[in-house]
């Protein structure tokens, strides 16, 4: 569930910074407030999870230096404006520095409210991507998303930490919905650039003209830096190479020659073609692809990754019920064996969805994991993979959910998870140790 947001009110009138508070507490915002300038500003920082309220027309420090003192913080902080009758020119200068609004007194208390909610939701959206450009700079925080213990996912950890050390551009290709973008990211992170500037284009977003200025410039107006000078030295990431036009094909082998070895910018080129009857190598012209393919990456697809199609489906179905304030849906046997058993077109992206809709099911008390994975052409039996598997494999994977899920709802006590599953200790210890469960995991 999403933290409510604060509100910083900073107003020298006690009367009117309390009822402004208490207002907003009605609305179900969290606030603080604060009689001056200089004292708000030792409670502020860079990544305050909130907005600010505040006069223009205080004692000391005024409105204006406030503004300007915070946007020295942090310029993306929203900062609403309150000004007296006649202070309009004011709060019209304050916007120009930055401020996100303003109201003049007497204001309606529902017009604060709704200008606090959206201030809230910019706020959010803000610090949300920073959270995520942090994470995407930290490579083990990476390499941590990619769960999973199957051959198919250690090989691409494996490969993931070989290419990222080394300097050349890499092909990442896979089936659709399988993770390639996070492949990407992990390879910049992993790497020497990972402090470096890290760019991702989708080339197939864009008409030709307008994808061959956001790649290679000039820039007309309003138009971001060209890709290649802003990645310089870093990382840049073309998703959907399959669809640059042989023209821009023939621009970007020039770009990268002239480049020399080794490159200044590494590319990571993502093809999306390996479902379709085509691959990456007879779309785009030899020079160009034996460039980019000088590392290769094929990320493997979910029905290939074996019981880690059970472990995502549990992470997916516990950070959606903490999401959705609910419990998590037991899985039986059968609903492991058909997780297990289906063919996953979608990869990841569809294990996502089925897991969010199982969670929404069990809240409302109805529906089954089987009839969310029915085909569109035979809609009496879930879809199911042709590739045969031992029943021994379709045993041990849920045995090791079972045991996984028992010890993350007992947080480890081993006692509890005993009982639950009228296991002795000693056997317990041993399908532990066979499935690589550990006890510290679950304290």
């Amino acid at each position: 569930m999403s933290k409510v947001m604060k509100i910083a009110i900073v107003d020298d009138e006690k009367d009117m910074r309390q009822s402004i508070s208490q207002w907003l507490a009605l609305s179900g915002f969290d606030t603080e407030t604060y009689a001056s300038a200089e004292d708000a500003l030792k409670g502020l920082g860079s990544d305050y999870p909130g907005i600010v309220v505040s006069d223009i027309k205080m004692p000391g420090m005024d409105g204006m230096q406030f503004l300007r003192k915070l946007k020295g913080l942090d310029s993306s902080l929203p900062v609403i404006m309150i000004t007296g009758h006649g202070d309009v020119p004011m709060a019209v200068e304050a916007m120009r520095f930055g401020a996100f609004d303003f109201l003049e007194k007497p204001f309606n208390p529902d017009r604060m409210t709704e200008l606090a909610k959206k201030a809230t939701r910019a706020r959010r959206l803000t610090l949300d991507n920073r959270a995520l450009r942090r994470e995407l700079s930290d490579g083990s925080a990476l390499m941590q998303k990619l769960i999973g213990q199957s051959a198919a996912m250690e090989r691409l950890k494996e490969d993931i930490l070989d290419l990222g050390q080394a300097d050349g551009h890499v092909l990442v290709e896979g089936e659709t919905g399988t993770g390639k973008t996070l492949v990407a990211h992990a390879l910049h992170a992993v790497g020497a650039r990972a402090n470096r500037k890290f760019m991702l284009l989708s080339c197939s977003a864009f008409d030709e003209d307008t994808l061959a200025r956001r790649i290679f410039g000039p820039a007309q107006q309003d138009e971001p830096i060209p890709a290649m000078e802003e990645a310089r030295g870093g990382t840049l990431v073309l998703e959907d190479i399959e669809a640059l036009s042989g023209a821009l094909q023939a621009r970007l082998l020039t770009a990268i020659n002239e480049q020399g070895i080794p490159a200044e910018t590494r590319i990571v080129a993502i093809c999306n073609l390996q479902e379709q009857d085509k691959t990456c190598e007879s779309v785009l012209r030899p020079d160009l692809f034996y460039r980019l393919a000088a590392l290769r990456i094929t990320v493997p697809p979910l029905r290939q990754r074996g019981e880690d199609i059970l472990t995502l489906f549990t992470r997916l179905s516990e950070q959606f019920a903490e999401e959705y304030g609910c419990n998590v849906p037991e899985v039986s046997a059968q609903e492991a064996a058909q997780l297990l058993q289906a063919p996953w077109p979608g990869n990841v992206r569809q294990l996502i969805n089925v897991a969010e809709r199982a969670v929404l099911q069990n809240r409302r008390g109805s529906g089954s994991i089987a009839s969310l994975l029915m085909t569109d052409a035979d809609d009496s039996r879930p879809a199911m993979t042709t590739e045969g598997k031992p029943l021994k494999e379709f045993v041990e994977a849920f045995e090791r959910m079972l045991i996984d899920n028992t010890m993350r709802r007992h947080k480890g006590s081993i006692v509890s998870v005993m009982d639950e599953l009228c296991l002795p200790r000693r056997t317990l210890n041993e399908k532990m140790a066979k499935y690589g469960l550990q006890r510290s995991d679950y304290l």
